[in-house]
């Protein structure tokens, strides 16, 4: 039994660290979503300079607001990242910080801001 124990714990710490490994490294803009309320939103690609970080100790930076959709870069922030529960965290939002939450499949990471309707940004691997 403890053996089997011991092989859980270790699995799911293997696990960790490979979704870790897969999301450490920067991410550049390529497409947002903004929905108009009615459900009929798609992305649409952009011309953007906008990276964001993820580095290993569970930080996260950009050369742009990470509060925001804003496709535009040349305004650096920075928070912290949470694998638990794919969250974002950042005291750069305004009053409150705003818990953002991503989620990583292949190489495309999409992040999702607190709006009323969908408001996506879609990222991919440098």
């Amino acid at each position: 039994m403890i053996l089997f124990s011991t092989g859980i714990l270790i699995s799911c710490s293997k696990s960790d660290d490979n979704k870790n490994a897969d999301l450490i490294g920067k991410w550049k803009l390529m497409e947002v979503l903004a929905d108009p309320g009615d459900g009929s939103g798609t992305f649409h690609g952009v011309t953007s300079e906008k990276i964001v970080e993820f580095l290993p100790n569970g930080i996260l930076t950009s050369n742009g607001s990470i509060c925001d959709m804003s496709i535009e870069s040349g305004s650096p922030s920075a928070g912290s990242y949470s694998l638990s529960d794919s969250t974002i965290n950042s005291s750069d939002c305004s009053n409150t910080p705003l818990m953002i939450k991503f989620h990583k499949k292949g190489t495309t990471l999409t992040i999702s801001y607190p709006c009323d309707e969908a408001c996506l940004a879609k990222f991919i691997k440098k």
